[in-house]
């Protein structure tokens, strides 16, 4: 933290005038006339500036941290500033009005989706210790208190400050404020290189390993050292002199091994300061209101259990009813098989030109022109005009995946990013490879809707029925499974008004193996910090449910008190509440190597929890009406757009663990317990509670 002074705004001739509009933790939206003073770097290697300020209507001093237009346009800066974000409002939940808050910064408001996005933090109180050449003996055993009380207070939290140096460490005489949140880690997530020697471990100099709250220990020792003798210590080893300094030798011991695993903890080393205080520093994590509705959801899991232990052997759900070698057209969802007479292939206008495959004897070229080539199918001869991509009628029974909700809950995004993820090989890691099933229609796809989203430009809404009203493909890819076999998986996005106008949509939905169900955050939860966007989009909440979701879910067949299609629910937008518990916990993890069904009915656990508290059983009809439905949080763009563009592109985050669920519970990717136990969790008395 760069400490600068406040006379840096108190001339008015000196100083900035304008109005910032922005959020307060409370999650409501404020606007304030400001005085803002000169503006410097924070680190010279980091991308954020700062500068004092004075908020006129309260006349309360404050420190704004910002990014110019030029850098928030670099997504990894951006993602500097929202993890810096996410801390400070963790800390405020869990802080606040505790003794501990005043060990790190204040944050009084946030604006992260903007062209230049800021923090805004209440005055600093002290100044950066890179100021003292030299503390007395009995400040340097409160300094070291402090400074190892808040790493203690972090590590509680599973939270690891890395940067800690003179600068980020605050000091005003009597306590110590500690800054640089920007590079709080969470523990055991792989290091990256972080921070400046002397003051970063030799670990996370080099990005080895797990980050540790021990990496902290070295740093905090290093910090200490200088205090003490002026000088900075050797970068790799113990400083030559260390028992020459009775604080640091009575203190320290061990702190400066070069391997984390030799370091004392920080609660360790606070202990040996001040007896008794790591016993008592006795904090929870932050808030989280949905927890009594954990229960209501593992109720449910159980009651799906007990339904499907009543059902006669082999009847599983009506997509297995028609058998496994049998192709339903997915428009007229008559019974459907290749038919070499009724091929054809797009002419330069994309028009239907008749293909003859008859004379083609080479088989090689044969395959790659039937690949190209669609059916047209008659199964129906009063059904309008429709064809089928080949590759879908030769690889046995396809599963077809749609997706509902309304057409402002973002499913279009979250669809291609969804396909774009699988054709950088997400899918991959667990046993799967895919191909187009139409090399013609994929490249279209990819350049029509992947790569313009992926430059930052916000995608047009798409409808998912054609002039003759029934549902069209969106796009279809060719999955081929651990076991070499290949099934065509067809991607179908509808509208709300799509199914309510029209009745060839629903009549589509009967052939339907998956369901993606999308929620919209501003449609359906009533927080403060949602607020702005319905302003922005003209959206109320809707408590009684996405009206998508009802028609579909009335429409579908049923034969028992559940159907039996395969779904997902989920919550889209999520970026929305990327600070919010617990979106902001699954938002951060790393995309999955392997599918691990007692993390997935976490999540699963954790979104019911939050809409049943905030949004009410209504927005739950899915999960409650469908036995194998998991719930899942994810962001298409991982930011809101700005004058049609995402300013740091759309970047995408977990929005393939919906498919991967649905993908596990048609039996396409092999999970522990096999696909029926991943859905609704494993049988006895206690299956299903994942912590």
């Amino acid at each position: 933290m760069t400490s600068t002074s406040h006379s840096d705004v108190a001339e008015p001739g000196s100083a900035q005038r304008t109005t910032l509009a922005f959020t307060a933790p409370s999650g409501r939206r404020r606007t304030a006339p400001v005085r803002l003073g000169r503006e410097s770097r924070r680190d010279p290697l980091l991308p954020q500036r700062i500068r004092n300020g004075l908020l006129d209507d309260e006349g309360q001093q404050f420190v704004q941290v910002r990014l110019t237009a030029a850098d928030a346009a670099n997504p990894a800066a951006r993602a500097l500033l929202d993890a810096e974000a996410g801390t400070a409002l963790h800390l405020h939940r869990v802080l606040d009005d505790t003794e501990f808050a005043a060990l790190f910064p204040e944050i009084i408001g946030y604006e992260l989706d903007a062209a230049e996005p800021f923090l805004l933090y209440a005055a600093p109180r002290g100044t950066a210790a890179a100021r003292t050449h030299v503390m007395s003996a009995s400040d340097q055993r409160v300094f070291a208190r402090d400074l190892l009380l808040a790493l203690s207070v972090l590590d509680g939290q599973g939270l690891v400050l890395r940067g800690i140096s003179p600068a980020t460490v605050l000091w005003d005489g009597t306590s110590v404020q500690l800054w640089g949140l920007e590079g709080v880690a969470r523990a055991g997530r792989p290091r990256v290189r972080w921070g400046r020697a002397p003051y970063c471990s030799p670990e996370q100099r080099r990005g080895e390993g797990l980050v540790d709250s021990r990496d902290a220990v070295w740093s905090a020792a290093q910090v200490l050292y200088q205090l003490v003798t002026g000088r900075p210590g050797p970068a790799d080893r113990a400083p030559a002199d260390l028992a020459g300094h009775r604080v640091l030798a009575g203190t320290l011991p061990g702190a400066f091994a070069p391997l984390a695993a030799d370091r004392p903890t920080p609660a360790r080393l606070l202990d040996l300061l001040a007896p008794g205080a790591a016993e008592r520093l006795t904090l929870t994590p932050a808030a989280d209101d949905t927890r009594p509705h954990h229960k209501a959801y593992e109720n449910a899991l159980r009651l799906k259990r007990k339904a499907a232990a009543a059902e006669p052997p082999g009847d599983t759900g009506a997509g297995q009813k028609r058998g496994n070698a049998e192709t339903l057209c997915p428009y007229c969802l008559e019974p459907l098989q290749l038919d070499l007479t009724s091929l054809f292939v797009t002419d330069s206008k994309m028009q239907y030109q008749p293909l003859d495959v008859s004379g083609l004897g080479n088989a090689l070229r044969r395959q790659d022109v039937m690949r190209s080539a669609v059916q047209k199918c008659t199964a129906d001869p009063d059904f309008p005009e429709h064809f089928i991509p080949v590759p879908y009628l030769t690889y046995g029974r396809p599963l077809t995946v749609a997706m509902v909700g309304q057409s402002s809950t973002g499913k279009s995004h979250l669809l291609t990013q969804m396909i774009a993820e699988i054709t950088d090989g997400g899918l991959e890691p667990f046993g799967l490879k895919w191909q187009s099933v139409n090399p013609e229609q994929h490249a279209r796809f990819v350049r029509e809707r992947v790569q313009p989203l992926r430059n930052g430009r916000v995608l047009d809404h798409t409808g998912g029925l054609g002039l003759d009203g029934f549902a069209r493909f969106v796009e279809s890819l060719l999955l081929t499974d651990a076991r070499g076999q290949t099934r065509p998986v067809a991607f179908f996005d509808l509208g709300g008004e799509d199914l309510v106008r029209t009745d060839a949509a629903l009549r589509f939905l009967l052939g339907v193996d998956a369901m993606v169900f999308v929620v919209d955050p501003a449609l359906a939860l009533p927080l403060p910090q949602l607020d702005h966007a319905r302003e922005r989009w003209g959206l109320e909440v809707n408590r009684d449910g996405d009206l998508a979701f009802g028609t579909v879910l009335d429409r579908l067949p049923k034969s028992g008190p559940y159907l039996e299609v395969a779904a997902a629910m989920v919550l889209g937008k999520a970026d929305l509440l990327r600070f919010q518990p617990p979106v902001d916990r699954w938002l951060g993890e790393a995309p999955p190597a392997s599918l691990d069904p007692a993390r997935v009915r976490a999540e699963s656990r954790d979104v019911y929890g939050l809409l049943r508290r905030h949004a009410g059983q209504a927005w739950l009809r899915p999960f409650d009406a469908i036995r194998r439905c998991t719930l899942h949080i994810a962001s298409a763009t991982g930011g809101q757009e700005d004058h049609g563009r995402y300013p740091a592109g759309a970047g995408p985050r977990r929005v393939l663990e919906p498919l991967l669920s649905l993908l596990a519970m048609h039996g396409l990717i092999e999970v522990p317990g096999g696909a029926e136990a991943f859905a609704v969790g494993p049988g006895g008395s206690g299956g299903g509670e994942a912590t």
